[in-house]
């Protein structure tokens, strides 16, 4: 490694971009809902349902870049790619908010968008999930490559704490500064800010290129698990680089070990032998399925913060005294809540966790997983509990509205539930953006779903979320449903978080497979028998020795 690259020198570059890229990102997330409405004319459901389809794009495309940048270029060179079509994304979308000629006539009531107007919106929005997909897939693993992962496990923590805290700067930027200009000057001019925005961000990131510690291209750990031919033994310390890590051999799903055995006098075909490092990554992929699936529900939970809650906060009382609040700007509250927690955690708590549970992030990720998926259960019967306030009061007198901050509670609860990370290796990060897909998605067949069947079994034959009048709709109910649901995920999760077990390299970054020879697997599963014990292991080693 060169010692006059990388580290946090290196890693300044990276919080730059995220800060200013944020801005423009979340301003979408939080808004976009609202122009969907007021300016596209689009319903209450199609709405919520577009905007979280487009984020589950995001977050599944984001793991289309981290593949990308695992296997065929640069993490560098794919985030410079997926961010000029970003950019070239936020531009569309700044055109067709300025041109009168791409929007919606003002008198129109149904089948509003069409032609042109449906091709831009449609466009801007698709090449965008494309550019900011890409560009998070590849961007957190390009800051991790700055350090050096077996020396530097706590350092490495701690700047995925911190990418946290520039994420949420911009944000908080975001949803105040931008969303302000969006809802009361022009949505041109806020979409224009963060298209300049984004801009120089991506100009800081390469500018920054002669500090970067830049990784070759190599295999992705999805095409490890799949197996290569030229994998057939374990290289040894001195030959490996700091991206080719090793997992010591695990007791668990021990009927896979036979895939890294080896034959006496037989050479290594691909599809018939893996290395111990390949079995033992099908290991971990099958053990995090159960916890993946777990945060699904908890992910569907945050797509209704970014939809059906702002258009709450929208027909509620804006106002802070004199001066009127603009409805996205409500997850401002969370935002505020992880500026500052995530400081006091690093500088105060998490030394002293370290020392307690001898985990390079302090609490354990599943222990983190575990309080998300908790809190995120509280939130929704906190929004349930809101939303019957409001309505109960918009029907006794629609002119004296409650307060938007009464949305706070269950914005500052999931912000805190927020802030319990699945886990920062590349396997993992992918599996947090398909989780953040698959939640998006699935927000959008709860919607469905709901309607579908409330819409049959109602006296009104009317679904709990139809048409644009919140006042006429059930969407506490709606709550109340994802709450129960989040319920029982979260006991589903305890279950199989006693179930899973981590591996060593998990539990403490120091311990490596040991240096090993070029020598066949046979001798190299032979080793890490002895060293763990099983007789079932050491049984199946000796018969293939015979």
């Amino acid at each position: 490694m060169d010692k006059k690259k990388g580290g946090c020198t290196a890693s300044s570059f990276i919080f730059v971009l995220l800060a200013l890229d944020n801005m423009g990102f979340i301003v979408i997330m939080v808004s976009m809902v609202l122009y969907f409405i007021y300016v596209m004319h689009l319903d209450l459901a199609h709405s919520a349902n577009l905007l979280a389809n487009f984020m589950g794009s995001t977050y599944l495309l984001a793991v289309v870049g981290g593949f990308i940048s695992d296997t065929y270029l640069s993490r560098f060179t794919t985030c410079l790619i997926f961010g000029a079509i970003d950019i070239l994304a936020l531009v569309m979308m700044t055109m067709q908010a300025y041109a009168k000629y791409l929007l919606p006539k003002e008198t129109c009531t149904a089948n509003c968008v069409e032609g042109r107007i449906t091709a831009m919106l449609y466009g801007s929005l698709c090449l965008l999930a494309l550019g900011s997909g890409g560009v998070r897939g590849a961007l957190p693993a390009l800051g991790a490559d700055q350090f050096n992962r077996k020396e530097e496990a706590k350092l490495l923590a701690t700047f995925f704490n911190w990418l946290m805290l520039s994420t949420t700067v911009g944000a908080t930027i975001g949803v105040t500064a931008i969303v302000y200009v969006s809802m009361n000057v022009a949505w041109y001019w806020g979409f224009l800010i963060a298209t300049v925005a984004s801009f120089v961000g991506f100009t800081v990131l390469a500018m920054g290129k002669p500090f970067y510690l830049l990784q070759v291209p190599g295999d992705s750990p999805i095409i490890r698990i799949l197996g290569s031919s030229d994998e057939l033994y374990e290289i040894s310390e001195k030959e490996s680089n700091d991206a080719e890590e090793k997992i010591i051999h695990t007791i668990q799903f021990s009927c896979l070990d036979k895939a890294a055995i080896l034959g006496k006098d037989s050479k290594p075909q691909p599809w018939k032998v893996f290395t111990v490092t390949q079995v033992e990554e099908v290991k971990v992929l099958t053990r995090m399925l159960p916890i993946l699936f777990s945060t699904i529900i908890m992910n569907s939970c945050l797509a209704q913060l970014q939809t059906f809650s702002v258009q709450q906060g929208s027909i509620m009382d804006l106002h802070l005294g004199s001066f009127e609040v603009p409805a996205p700007s409500i997850p401002v509250i969370p935002l505020l809540f992880m500026s500052i927690l995530i400081p006091l955690y690093e500088f105060f708590f998490a030394p002293f966790e370290r020392k307690i549970t001898k985990h390079p992030s302090g609490i354990p990720q599943l222990q983190r997983v575990g309080i998300g998926l908790f809190l995120s259960a509280i939130s929704m019967a906190v929004a349930g509990m809101v939303e019957h306030k409001r309505k109960s009061q918009a029907n006794k007198d629609i002119t004296k509205p409650i307060s938007l901050f009464w949305l706070s509670f269950q914005y500052a609860i999931f912000g805190i539930a927020d802030i319990t990370p699945t886990g920062m290796k590349s396997l993992s990060t992918s599996f947090n953006f398909i989780s953040l897909s698959l939640g998006s998605f699935l927000s959008s067949v709860f919607v469905a779903v709901i309607n579908a069947v409330t819409r049959r079994i109602a006296p009104s034959k009317l679904g709990w979320l139809h048409g644009k009048d919140l006042n006429k709709n059930n969407l506490q109910l709606f709550y109340y449903f994802l709450a129960i649901l989040s319920c029982i995920n979260f006991v589903n999760y305890l279950y199989w978080a006693a179930w899973y077990k981590y591996t060593a390299d998990e539990t403490d970054p120091k311990l490596r497979l040991k240096t090993l020879d070029q020598t066949p697997l046979i001798h190299n599963v032979t080793s890490v028998v002895q060293e763990t014990g099983s007789k079932t292991d050491k049984a199946a080693a000796s018969t293939e020795e015979k």
